[in-house]
């Protein structure tokens, strides 16, 4: 089985990969094109490799790279020139090469011939398809698939091998004018005088022998793909957003795309979308990354939080099943579809995590506020009382008001929160915490979810509802801000050991706190003034770990590097607390970053200090596009305009606070209820065009709701 703590960093990708995406699809390749064999470059469907080998020659030689680029997600371009029957790269023939992931691969292939004379090419396409699971790809191990089996039949070439769980996997691989042999397809072509050849090649995944549905089809238009139509649906659909600052534009726009690439599908309710974590491992739906990514993204399209939270729902834990850690009322972590994931994660979803069933709570009643259909929010409801039931039966073995966690057996998460690597949870001193394990974000999350079910249960009338879940919350706060401040320290512990002793160390962890409002008000100050502090705060982003701490590294993964997504979650907690030029200093160094990194935010990048080096230092193996990441710039632009819809008490505030630099904003298109608006804003006025009926504008913050539901 797949040790699941020394497993959770995406694997490396070579240096110049070209990474493209649709739905739990994706393909990795070189600079050129070709897939090389050997390393992590390939085709995947559900989570199968279906191509681990694509190597074009022409004329025996490779083609010479011009250039790549990603005109969508989906899709990837490569121009390469080919070198001549001599072997002379100075040639009159450019090689033109556009790919498409989806339902398999397929490329469209054109040789274009700008000599004067006509020229014939012998054209080899080296194939092959080890069909490998995805965990054994990504953990550098063999496959662990029978026998592979290949046979060549007209201008089709198969590939098939026998898996663990009794399931044929297999690929074909067929393209129009082309010979098969055992190695792969072959043409011989001859190109006419300043005129081109053209072929399609297909890769067609097959599960006992059968195809998936919409495959590919050579000759029918990419326009017609199921990507290309799902693209045009999500520009048509999401907001058009416009500042007078291009840099903060670019980066916003790229967030929207970015997370259109990384929504996936389910087959059985086709309109459903749910957002996966990350590309390239991780395209498959992540309890907490799924659900925080699609909390930040409200503005952006409330529907993907919808069909996250549905998606869940139905993957939600019903028995006790110690290998998965499946739990009654559980959210899972992680769900897979590749054939060994029987193998790597106890079953097709894993449960091993503290924070997804208080998130999935939390998120239903952050969903409430954007009106976003009744019928959905009901239909939720008793999952939401499934989960706070198993974290006050499960989450909280120990009965002491916490939710600890502990793995159950020896191939699960050793650590269960958000920085969930082997060595993420360490004291000041820098050695490990021991579990059962009781983090500080996972009682804010519980406390969210309290809060948020107890709004939900006053909009429906249920009374009683209302007041146990107001008091579970009453109760947690106060017992939250006695056991895990540290008064000495001057900020809250990272969590509750074993022992129930506070494991000290600074971490980035209590700006989830302050997001969530935990935190007393009289802590507050403190807490910000440690985020801010030289220890904490690059300049790009707020470190993971302080510099002072005993376990710091700032090329780590968790103890000390920067996530997008975890500083503005922070800075949301900031602008809460009303910590305005606080809050604002952190997203003027996130959209920064966002800049050197070509307008797309990575999952993490290193904690080295701002006045180090010139650029944020990337982390190598990094997720991109990555959804929480992807969803940072839109949740900065949402608190920086103070934008807060509320249809449970009829208001919407917006307050803006832009800082002058990023000049005026701009966005239409803004789903509201079942309204599209527009939102305008400059320095601190706002106005909204299109308010839906009923719906009052005010000109204030959203207060915070701990005074409604316990004064």
């Amino acid at each position: 089985m797949t040790a699941w703590n020394e497993d959770t960093e995406a694997g490396a990708s070579e240096l110049g990969a070209v990474t493209v995406v649709e739905g739990s699809s994706f393909c990795i390749s070189s600079h050129s094109g070709d897939v090389h064999g050997g390393g992590s470059q390939g085709a995947y469907y559900q989570d199968t490799r279906v191509v681990s080998r694509w190597v074009l020659r022409i004329n025996g030689e490779p083609r010479e790279p011009l250039v790549a680029r990603n005109p969508t997600a989906f899709q990837a371009e490569y121009v390469g020139r080919a070198c001549t029957e001599d072997g002379r790269f100075e040639s009159p023939l450019l090689v033109q090469h556009q790919r498409t992931v989806g339902s398999g691969l397929r490329d469209d292939l054109t040789i274009r011939n700008y000599s004067a004379q006509p020229t014939t090419c012998a054209m080899e396409l080296l194939i092959d398809a080890d069909l490998a699971d995805l965990f054994d790809v990504k953990g550098g191990r063999a496959s662990n698939a029978s026998e592979t089996v290949r046979w060549a039949q007209g201008p089709d070439l198969h590939i098939e091998s026998l898996h663990a769980d009794g399931q044929r996997r297999g690929v074909s691989f067929q393209a129009q004018g082309a010979t098969a042999t055992e190695d792969g397809l072959t043409f011989n072509v001859t190109i006419p005088a300043r005129s081109h050849w053209s072929t399609t090649v297909i890769a067609l995944p097959l599960l006992n022998g059968q195809a998936p549905d919409n495959p590919f089809i050579a000759g029918t238009p990419l326009s017609h793909s199921v990507a290309a139509q799902r693209y045009v649906q999500w520009e048509e659909h999401v907001p058009r957003i416009r500042l007078t600052d291009q840099n903060v534009t670019d980066v916003l726009d790229q967030s929207q795309r970015d997370l259109g690439s990384l929504r996936i599908f389910d087959d059985n309710h086709p309109g459903r979308a749910a957002i996966a974590a990350g590309a390239p491992w991780f395209m498959a739906l992540f309890g907490r990354d799924s659900l925080l990514a699609s909390y930040m993204s409200l503005m952006i399209d409330p529907s993907l939080a919808a069909g996250t939270l549905q998606t869940l729902a139905g993957l939600q834990g019903s028995k006790v099943d110690i290998d998965s850690e499946e739990e009654p009322g559980r959210m899972p972590h992680e769900v897979r579809l590749g054939v060994s994931a029987g193998l790597s994660l106890g079953g097709t979803a894993y449960y091993g995590t503290a924070d997804a069933t208080p998130l999935f709570v939390s998120t239903l009643g952050e969903l409430s506020r954007w009106g976003l259909g009744e019928d959905i929010i009901e239909s939720l409801l008793p999952h939401a009382d499934r989960a706070i039931d198993w974290m006050e039966q499960y989450g909280d073995k120990d009965g002491d008001g916490f939710i600890e966690y502990q793995r159950p057996n020896k191939h699960g998460l050793v650590n269960q929160g958000w920085k969930d690597s082997w060595d993420g949870i360490n004291f000041a001193d820098g050695t490990l915490a021991e579990t059962p394990i009781a983090l500080c974000e996972v009682q804010a999350y519980a406390y969210a979810a309290y809060v948020g079910r107890s709004l939900l249960a006053r909009a429906a009338g249920d009374t009683a509802v209302e007041r146990r879940c107001a008091d579970r919350a009453e109760a947690l706060k106060a017992a939250f801000n006695e056991r895990f401040w540290l008064p000495d320290r001057g900020y809250f512990a990272l969590a509750l050991d074993k022992d129930k002793k506070p494991v000290d160390s600074c971490t980035s962890n209590m700006g989830h706190c302050l997001w969530v409002g935990i935190v007393d008000e009289d802590k507050a100050p403190q807490v910000a003034e440690r985020l801010m502090s030289p220890e904490m705060f690059t300049g790009w982003g707020i470190r993971t770990l302080g510099s002072d701490m005993g376990a710091y590294n700032p090329v780590s993964y968790h103890n000390g590097s920067v996530w997008p997504h975890d500083t503005a979650l922070a800075a949301t907690g900031l602008m809460r607390y009303g910590f305005v030029e606080e809050a604002s200093k952190v997203a003027g160094g996130l959209f920064d970053a966002a800049e050197h990194f070509g307008g797309q935010l990575p999952e993490l990048f290193c904690g080295f200090d701002r006045g180090d080096f010139t650029n944020p230092v990337p982390y190598p193996t990094a997720c991109s596009p990555q959804a929480w990441a992807a969803a940072a710039p839109v949740q900065l632009a949402r608190i920086l305009l103070r934008f807060d819809p509320d249809f449970t008490r009829s208001v919407l505030h917006l307050a803006p606070i832009l800082p002058a630099s990023l000049g005026t904003f701009k966005a239409d298109n803004v789903l509201l209820g079942r309204s599209r608006i527009t939102v305008e804003a400059s320095g601190s006025s706002g106005s909204v065009t299109g308010l839906p009926a009923g719906l009052e504008l005010r000109s204030d913050p959203r207060p915070p709701l701990t005074g409604e539901l316990f004064g």
